[in-house]
C-alpha cells in the first residue's frame, strides 16, 4: 500500500479527480483516506484529501512525486463523509474538493504562504548584497515582505540564475490552543516540610500554602490572579524542583462562563405522546423514516425533540439538530445544554474560527453525542447517528446558495437512509415541498394543532394602510398599532416591532427629476443607513457618502424614501420618548455576543419595545410579550420569485407566534397595502390548510414545485454581449439535448442584471422525469470551461434554486 489517490485544493472542473502519489518510507502505514496532505502540484505545494490508498497505479511509478508530509494524525473525513462527497457532486453538479470542503470548519481550510529562500546549492555570497541580510543565518524572506521591500526586481535575477527559489507552505488557520498549567512535582508531605525548613519567601509560602490545599494542575494566569503572585514566584519554585510547569491543550469553550440548570423531560400533552410514539419505535427499531412534525407555534415540539434524543442516547447513539442560523438564539443552545450538559456540541457562525473548530473536534473524538447548528452541522462527523431533526423546516437558509448547492433536508435524508434512523422535520409553516410529501405518503406527518397550555392563538389585525394614508395618516404607525403600543407602555407589556428591511431608508430619490442612487458595481439601489450617515449596497458592500445635491439636476430636493429599522427606532424616539427600544438587525449584532446581550436584557425588561427584522420572527419565548406589530408585510411580496407568497404566508405566521405564548393573551397588528392578498389574509387567519391549497393551485397552473424540479443556469461575465452570446448557445444545446416534456426558459437577464460589475443572465428548466439533465448540464460544465478559464466567464448551475434572484 504505498500509493495515495489524492484529490487536491483546486476548484476546477478538469483537475477534479484523484491524482496518484507515492507514499515516502516514512509514511507507509500511516497514510489513510480522509486525512489531509501536502503534495506538490505544478510549481507549488498544496493541501490535498487522500481518497484512497493502493499498490497499483496506472501511471509510470517511476515518474509519480511523492507526498510532502501529512497534516493530520487521523482522518479529518470518516469512510460515510467520503462518500457522502460522493453523492454531494452527482446531486449539485458541483466539484468533489468544494464538496469536502463545506463538510469542514473553516479552520482546517488551507492558507498558502509563499516563502523566498536561498536554493540549496548556494550561498549567501553569490547574491546580490541588497538580499544578503535577509537570508543570512538560513534566514528566508516572505513574499508579502519582499513586496513591501521593493526588492522583487532583484529576487527575479537571483531566481533567473538559479541562486534563489520560491515555496509555497502550507499552513493551518487556526493553531489548538494551549495553555501553561501549573501542579506540584512533589508530594503534599515534602512541601510542608520545604514550606518549613526552605522557603522564606512570603509570596512562595502562599503559593506552598495553596498546593498543599489544592495537589491538582491550574492554569498559569488563574493562579497568578487568585493568588496575586507573579510569574517570576512561580518560576523561583519551579527551579527549586518543587512545582513543574507544563502546556496543555485545551478547547475554546464559548460557553466556559455560563451556569447550566439541569432540566428534566417535561410531562406531554396527549397530542405530545401521539406524536412522539412513531418518533421512538423509530429509534428502538432501526428504522429509516421522515416525520413531518406539523404544530401551530407554541405546540412543543422542541420538547418532543429532546425527548426523541434522550432516547437516542440512552441507545449510544447520536443526534443533529439543525435550526434556522437566525433562531440560533441563546434560547435555543440554553435548552439543549440544560438538558443535555457537556453532551452537546455548537455550531454556529457567531463562535469565532477557533472555537468552532474545537466543537467540531469534541464530534470527531467522540466527547459529545448531540450536535446542535445551522446548515452546514449536517456534515458533523459522526458515525453512530440516531436521529436527525431540522427545526423549521421551510427555512430557506437550510439550502446553500454558493457551490456546493445542496439543501440541508436532503443530506439529511441521505445520512439518515445509511444509518436507518428517523428524520424529524419540524414546523407550524411547512415548506410546500414537503407538505406536499406528507400529504402523499412519502413523509409521515405529525400533527399538534394546539398550543401547550391550551392558550388560544394570538387575534390578528389588518390594517389597510391605504384607508390610513386616506384618513390623513402620513406616520409608518397605524392608528390601531400606536393606540396598542401606549396601551402596553401603561400595563408595562412588552412588543415586538417587525420590519424586514436594515438600514434607515430603501432608496434615496431627487424629487425634481426623480433620479435614484444605485450602486456602481450593481444594478441595484442604495440603502441610506443614518448613524453612519452614508450610503450602502446590501450585494457588494459597496458605501458612499450621502449626497446633499442630486447628481444629475443639482437640485437640493433630494429625500430618503422606504423605511428602515433604523427610521422607525428614530420615530418611535419622537412619538413615545418613554419608551425604551431595543433595535435588532445585521448592523447591531455584527460584535459577537451582541445578538445574545440584546436579547438577555428584553428578557429582563430593560426595554419595552424590540424592533427588529427577520431574526427576531422566530425562536423568541418571552412570557410578557402581548403585541407584535408587523410594520409592512409587502416588503417580500412583490420579488420576482414564485415562493415569495409562501415566504410572506410563513414569516407573518411565525413572527405571530411570538405573542402570547404563555399566560397573558396576545395581539397581533400586520401593516400592510394589499390586505386583499391570500397571503395575507390566510396568515392572519393562522390558517395553513387553506393557504396551501390555494397556493397548491397556483403552482400547478404555472408549473413549480411541487409539480415540477426546476435547474438554473447562470451566466455572468465584465461583458455584456458575452454573456448573452453564452447563455443563447447553452439555452440552443439544452432545447436539442433534452425531451420536449422539458420547459426550457431564456435566455433572459437576472432579476438583477449586474452584481460587482458583472452582467448576469439565465436560462430555467421546468422538468418532471429527464434522465438526460445532468448529463447535459455537465457537458455545458466541461464544453464553456476553456472559454470560462480564458476570459474570466462564470456559470454556476443550480439544481434545485431557492433564490431565482
Amino acid at each position: 500500500m504505498n500509493i495515495a489517490s489524492v484529490i487536491v485544493d483546486v476548484a476546477a472542473k478538469q483537475i477534479d479527480k484523484g491524482f496518484d502519489y507515492l507514499i515516502p518510507e516514512q509514511w507507509r502505514g500511516l497514510i489513510e483516506p480522509g486525512m489531509r496532505v501536502v503534495v506538490p502540484f505544478g510549481p507549488r505545494n498544496i493541501q490535498g484529501f487522500v481518497l484512497e490508498v493502493k499498490d497499483t497505479s496506472t501511471y509510470d511509478i517511476e515518474k509519480l512525486k511523492e507526498i510532502i508530509e501529512p497534516m493530520d494524525l487521523t482522518p479529518v473525513l470518516n469512510k460515510e463523509l467520503l462518500e457522502l462527497g460522493d453523492w454531494l457532486t452527482e446531486q449539485v453538479l458541483s466539484t468533489k474538493i468544494s464538496a469536502f470542503q463545506a463538510m469542514l470548519p473553516a479552520a482546517l481550510k488551507a492558507q498558502y504562504e509563499k516563502k523566498i529562500q536561498l536554493a540549496p546549492h548556494a550561498n549567501v555570497e553569490d547574491i546580490s548584497p541588497l538580499l544578503q541580510p535577509f537570508f543570512n543565518e538560513g534566514g528566508s524572506l516572505l513574499w508579502n515582505d519582499a513586496l513591501k521591500q521593493n526588492v522583487i526586481n532583484v529576487i527575479k535575477k537571483e531566481a533567473a540564475n538559479g541562486n534563489i527559489e520560491v515555496i509555497y507552505e502550507v499552513k493551518e488557520k487556526v493553531k489548538k490552543k494551549r495553555l501553561s498549567f501549573i501542579f506540584p512535582k512533589i508530594s503534599t508531605e515534602q512541601m510542608q516540610f520545604e514550606k518549613e525548613n526552605n522557603i522564606k519567601g512570603i509570596k512562595q509560602q502562599v503559593l506552598l500554602d495553596y498546593f498543599i490545599e489544592h495537589p491538582v494542575p491550574i492554569e498559569s494566569r488563574k493562579l497568578q490572579v487568585n493568588l496575586s503572585v507573579g510569574l517570576a514566584t512561580i518560576k523561583g519554585l519551579v527551579d527549586k524542583g518543587i512545582l513543574l510547569i507544563q502546556e496543555k491543550e485545551v478547547y475554546r469553550d464559548p460557553y466556559a462562563e455560563r451556569e447550566f440548570n439541569k432540566t428534566t423531560p417535561l410531562s406531554l400533552t396527549d397530542q405530545q405522546a401521539a406524536a412522539i410514539k412513531p418518533i421512538l419505535s423509530t429509534i428502538r427499531e432501526d428504522r429509516h423514516e421522515v416525520f413531518l412534525l406539523y404544530g401551530v407555534t407554541g405546540s412543543g415540539k422542541t420538547e418532543i425533540y429532546l425527548q426523541s434524543i434522550q432516547e437516542v442516547i440512552e441507545k449510544g447513539k447520536e443526534a443533529i439538530v439543525l435550526v434556522p442560523e437566525i433562531s440560533l438564539t441563546p434560547q435555543m443552545v440554553n435548552r439543549f445544554k440544560e438538558r443535555f450538559g457537556d453532551l452537546v456540541a455548537v455550531l454556529h457562525s457567531g463562535l469565532s474560527q477557533g472555537e468552532k473548530y474545537d466543537e467540531w473536534r469534541k464530534i470527531q473524538r467522540k466527547e459529545v453525542r448531540v450536535a446542535v447548528g445551522a446548515r452546514s452541522a449536517i456534515f458533523a462527523p459522526f458515525e453512530n447517528l440516531g436521529i436527525i431533526i431540522i427545526d423549521e423546516e421551510h427555512e430557506t437558509s437550510y439550502k446553500q446558495e454558493e457551490n456546493p448547492r445542496y439543501h440541508a433536508r436532503d443530506v439529511a435524508i441521505h445520512r439518515a437512509e445509511r444509518y436507518q434512523c428517523p428524520v424529524v422535520l419540524g414546523s407550524a409553516t411547512p415548506s410546500l415541498e414537503t407538505f406536499a410529501r406528507a400529504q402523499k405518503g412519502v413523509y409521515q406527518q405529525l400533527t399538534l394543532s394546539k398550543r401547550m397550555n391550551d392558550q388560544a392563538l394570538p387575534s390578528v389585525q389588518i390594517v389597510d394602510m391605504r384607508e390610513e394614508l386616506r384618513a390623513g395618516n402620513r406616520s409608518m404607525f397605524s392608528r390601531e398599532l400606536f393606540e396598542k403600543l401606549q396601551d402596553r407602555l401603561e400595563k408595562k407589556q412588552q412588543t415586538v416591532l417587525f420590519l424586514n428591511k436594515r438600514g434607515h431608508s430603501s432608496f434615496v430619490m431627487c424629487r425634481d427629476c426623480g433620479y435614484v442612487v444605485l450602486c456602481p458595481h450593481c444594478e441595484i439601489s442604495l440603502t441610506y443607513h443614518r448613524v453612519q450617515d452614508n450610503m450602502k449596497c446590501h450585494y457588494c458592500g459597496f458605501e458612499t457618502r450621502t449626497p446633499k445635491h442630486c447628481p444629475e439636476c443639482q437640485s437640493e430636493h433630494i429625500r430618503y424614501f422606504g423605511t428602515g429599522t433604523q427610521k422607525v427606532e428614530e420615530e418611535l424616539g419622537k412619538l413615545l420618548p418613554d419608551a425604551r427600544v431595543i433595535r435588532m438587525d445585521v448592523d447591531t449584532t455584527t460584535r459577537k455576543g451582541s445578538h445574545e446581550k440584546l436579547l438577555t436584557e428584553f428578557q429582563e425588561g430593560k426595554a419595552d419595545i424590540l424592533l427588529g427584522t427577520q431574526m427576531i420572527a422566530k425562536g423568541l419565548d418571552f412570557p410578557n410579550i402581548t403585541l407584535v406589530g408587523v410594520l409592512s408585510a409587502d416588503t417580500m411580496l412583490h420579488l420576482p420569485d414564485f415562493r415569495s407568497s409562501e415566504k410572506t404566508f410563513q414569516l407573518l405566521t411565525q413572527v405571530s407566534g411570538r405573542a402570547g405564548r404563555h399566560h397573558l393573551p396576545g395581539e397581533v397588528v400586520i401593516q400592510t397595502y394589499t390586505p386583499d392578498h391570500y397571503s395575507i389574509e390566510l396568515a392572519g387567519d393562522q390558517d395553513f390548510d387553506q393557504f396551501y391549497a390555494k397556493e397548491m393551485m397556483m403552482r400547478k397552473t404555472h408549473q413549480y414545485p411541487p409539480f415540477y424540479y426546476l435547474a438554473l443556469v447562470t451566466v455572468s461575465h465584465t461583458e455584456l454581449m458575452e454573456v448573452v452570446s453564452v447563455t443563447e448557445k447553452i439555452t440552443h444545446f439544452l432545447r436539442k439535448s433534452l425531451s420536449n416534456k422539458a420547459a426550457v426558459l431564456g435566455p433572459v437577464a437576472s432579476p438583477i442584471p449586474r452584481i460587482k460589475d458583472r452582467y448576469r443572465y439565465q436560462c430555467l428548466i421546468k422538468y418532471k422525469r429527464e434522465p438526460e439533465l445532468r448529463n447535459s448540464l455537465k457537458k455545458i460544465s466541461s464544453q464553456f470551461l476553456q472559454e470560462t478559464g480564458k476570459n474570466g466567464l462564470q456559470i454556476s448551475i443550480d439544481m434545485n434554486p431557492h433564490i431565482l434572484m
